[in-house]
């Protein structure tokens, strides 16, 4: 088939600035880039451009700028959300060769390393120096550090360490205009508005990643993980609000409910529980007898909340097997199903076992099971809803599931995402998270940046117009389909 005379003018206008093999217009090369991680939803690119230096990607920004095509801009492509997926008349461009650990300060204990960094590959780079980055997403092994500042990621420590914004010190920019633009200060401070902040969790709106200042930290003296048994979620959330309201804050705390469980022990053989009906993991860090007081403590609160057993990490390969278990959840899960869409949203600490309940009400509604992983400790609920595909229907009840978990969280006073995003897989409850006048706001913002909305359009904040037909939708008891996507 011929290419679109679109995509042919584009393309050339690209390989006019760029090398041959940094562009793909044909239709196989551009499979690859047709989704992100929430894989419910295909679409393939107009073409893509896969620039090497800061040059290039001010080139491809000038093409988008002179065709008036749109961009998005893509990392590893592990985000969760649709916020890489790409646009049939738009331009993919990835950042995959960014991949430069720039400079590492040991004094300063910061780095600076290129978008197409992996998140672990830092910590790795800085071992030798007994030092490590504390956000660690679980996909942390494949997912880029451009993705983790777009989505402002966090992982199963980010508790005590907090989220990529809490953990970078600067980010270099480029604006649509090809205007080169530095965000925040090597220093603890800058003056002025926080832009740093804004960018962190943007979503590729407001402008697209070159390179980020990370703080890096002194890795602890020790760490031990506390695995507790409950023989309901209730007793489990529960025990988190107690080890919270207790005064202690671990370095990670972690649900995980028996179809979980299970399915990740079939996996990586990681040791736990398959009795109880959720598990607890709470690790502690810091000195030996930091350590061993923080972790009796918490165990006390455990027992006191219906504990039924306990077990304590007896080396750190045991240590990281427990957490081996926890990251892999997702994959594991997809061994047990033919798919499974995964929810992110945040709800306050105290509303864990009203949620879960509700969540358990919601599975039987809707006829499909759903696993809960989380990071409990600050309330970020992941529930893994599995479906069949193949099977007519069972998507759409999945996204009516989804979106009634995520009003949800709403209504009990949280958020819907806590670390994953919005991209498409949210914009609707965004019109229930924030009232006209905020959104108007968004908009405003997005438009000081980006005047034209060329950069990862119909992402994260919806129209005005979409959200009237949200709220006439919710009314009449249905679900507004995301437009134009293929679903799978």
């Amino acid at each position: 088939m011929a290419p679109s005379p679109k995509r042919a003018a584009v393309a050339t206008a690209l390989a006019a600035t760029l090398p041959r093999t940094s562009v793909l217009a044909d239709g196989e090369d551009l499979k690859p880039y047709e989704c992100d991680g929430l894989s419910a939803y295909r679409q393939t690119p107009l073409v893509a451009a896969i620039p090497a230096t800061e040059a290039e990607v001010a080139a491809t920004l000038a093409v988008a700028r002179k065709t008036s095509t749109p961009v998005v801009a893509r990392g590893s492509g592990t985000g969760l959300s649709g916020g890489a997926l790409p646009l049939a008349d738009g331009i993919l461009l990835s950042l995959a060769k960014f991949d430069k650990v720039v400079s590492i300060d040991p004094l300063a204990r910061t780095a600076r390393v290129q978008p197409g960094v992996r998140n672990l590959r830092i910590s790795e780079s800085v071992a030798h120096l007994g030092l490590y980055y504390a956000p660690d997403p679980s996909s942390q092994i494949a997912c880029s550090i451009g993705g983790n500042v777009a989505e402002n990621s966090g992982g199963v420590h980010c508790l005590k360490y907090g989220l990529t914004v809490h953990n970078i010190l600067k980010v270099r920019a480029i604006t649509i205009d090809s205007e080169i633009i530095e965000l925040g200060s090597e220093a603890l401070d800058a003056p002025g508005y926080d832009l740093l902040a804004l960018v962190t969790g943007s979503e590729g709106l407001l402008a697209i990643t070159l390179e980020v200042t990370v703080k890096l930290l002194p890795k602890p003296e020790t760490a031990q993980v506390v695995m507790a048994s409950f023989a309901s979620v209730e007793q489990a959330g529960d025990a988190v609000a107690g080890v919270i309201g207790a005064g202690i804050v671990p370095a990670g705390l972690e649900m995980m409910d028996r179809l979980a469980t299970r399915a990740v022990e079939g996996f990586v053989k990681a040791g736990y529980d398959l009795d109880a009906a959720a598990i607890l993991l709470a690790e502690s860090d810091g000195t030996h007898e930091e350590v061993a007081e923080e972790t009796a403590r918490m165990i006390e609160v455990m027992r006191a909340n219906g504990c039924t057993r306990v077990t304590c990490s007896s080396s750190e390969a045991e240590r990281l097997r427990y957490w081996s278990g926890r990251k892999a959840a997702f994959p594991a899960v997809g061994r047990i199903s033919p798919d499974y869409y995964c929810i992110d949203g945040s709800i306050p600490r105290k509303a864990l076992g009203h949620v879960l309940n509700r969540t358990n009400e919601m599975s039987e509604k809707y006829g499909l099971r759903c696993a809960n992983v989380f990071h409990a400790g600050d309330g970020n609920l992941h529930p893994l809803i599995l479906y069949d595909a193949n099977i007519e229907g069972e998507l759409a009840r999945t996204e009516a599931f989804a979106a009634e978990l995520l009003e949800l969280c709403i209504e009990v006073g949280g958020t819907i995402t806590g670390e994953h995003g919005v991209g498409i897989e949210k914009i609707n409850q965004m019109c229930t998270q924030f009232r006209p006048g905020e959104l108007v706001q968004f908009h405003a913002v997005k438009a000081a940046f980006d005047p034209e909305g060329l950069l990862n359009p119909g992402k994260m904040v919806p129209t005005l117009h979409r959200c009237a037909e949200y709220g006439a939708m919710r009314v009449k008891g249905g679900q507004l389909p995301f437009p134009d996507l293929p679903r799978f």
